[in-house]
């Protein structure tokens, strides 16, 4: 890999946002070309992100994937062209970092690992909680036995998402896929699955869409491989945001609450301590991403945890429509 890796920008919409900032602040990291069918949303961030001013324009990705000599991609489309694109991008023999959900259905999930594999690219998801400092820790403690057996899980998070959705793509399910279940509530089933490594088992799903055409509220009962049990909650019909995760093991618990960092819970009664979140250390999805395609490390969100999201997802989609509880796919790839 030379020095400098190429490019290609694919979705300009709002969240590209984050990953245009952090490219910027990578110096190995050189956007040569950015597309979107929107010539606004293209001149936006040209004008706010200095470094992409004399990147190329595209309306259609598939333009600048023949036109541009690239190494990589970033993908933050409506979530049900993430697929296409994606195996656009590595046919091509490109790395790719895509926004979440990575698919919106289980046999492409399984697609997208198998081509992954085939092809030895880096894929990383825009699930940017495994670069954060908190859930690090919370993963290597768990993971260390600090806890002992992980037997439960609740984890909740409520957003004004109905109202701030309202007439975009994200309530239209053919872009979209699902509603909030499946987009930012795709960062909650993620981070449970991946701090605890547990897999889903069966799921028992009731789903409110609130006069919508998607999912808007959502509880989710899950029984994970081992015997733990869990809840996942997901609300976007809320006044206000607010996000809490506990984690309880046969040895201990850790509760994550919204702005208030890590209480850790060792044995029983009240021997706690606070950890502080700012003092683990974070980074962004883009640098660790820059890193994997260098080869110097495996990417912390491999296509694998965008595959298990979707079939959880997917199995509390059909829960919830046939009214009982439905096993979860352990897809072989």
């Amino acid at each position: 890999m030379a020095d400098e890796i190429r490019i290609g920008m694919i979705g300009m919409g709002g969240f590209m946002n984050t990953h245009s900032k952090a490219l910027g602040q990578i110096p190995e990291a050189h956007v040569v070309a950015i597309t979107d069918p929107e010539a606004r949303n293209r001149a936006n961030h040209k004008q706010r992100y200095a470094h992409l001013a004399d990147a190329a324009e595209y309306d259609r990705y598939q333009a600048m994937l023949d036109a541009e000599t690239l190494d990589a991609v970033v993908i933050a489309s409506p979530h049900t062209l993430h697929f296409e694109q994606v195996m656009a991008a590595l046919d091509r023999g490109l790395h790719v970092l895509v926004e979440k959900p990575m698919v919106c259905r289980i046999d492409r999930g399984v697609e997208v690992v198998k081509k992954v594999r085939e092809t030895g690219l880096v894929l990383t998801i825009g699930y940017h909680r495994h670069t954060d400092g908190t859930y690090r820790y919370v993963r290597r403690e768990i993971a260390a036995g600090r806890i002992g057996k992980v037997r439960a899980v609740s984890a909740f998070q409520c957003q004004e998402w109905k109202k701030a959705t309202a007439g975009t793509w994200r309530q239209v399910p053919d872009l979209s896929g699902g509603g909030q279940l499946n987009d930012s509530g795709s960062h909650l089933v993620d981070i449970v699955l991946w701090m605890t490594g547990l897999q889903a088992e069966t799921v028992s799903a009731e789903i409110d869409n609130c006069g919508t055409d998607v999912d808007i509220n959502s509880a989710v009962s899950v029984r994970f491989t081992g015997g733990a049990v869990g809840t996942l909650t997901v609300i976007g019909d809320a006044p206000s945001w607010w996000e809490d995760i506990s984690i309880i093991g046969d040895e201990g618990a850790f509760h994550i609450r919204q702005g208030a960092g890590i209480t850790q819970q060792v044995g029983f009664r009240d021997v706690q301590m606070t950890v502080e979140a700012e003092r683990l250390g974070s980074e962004s999805v883009s640098v660790d991403f820059i890193r994997a395609v260098k080869g110097e490390g495996e990417p912390v969100a491999p296509a694998e945890c965008g595959l298990r999201v979707i079939e959880l997802t997917e199995a509390a989609w059909k829960s919830a429509a046939a009214g009982k509880p439905v096993a979860v796919p352990k897809s072989k790839v």
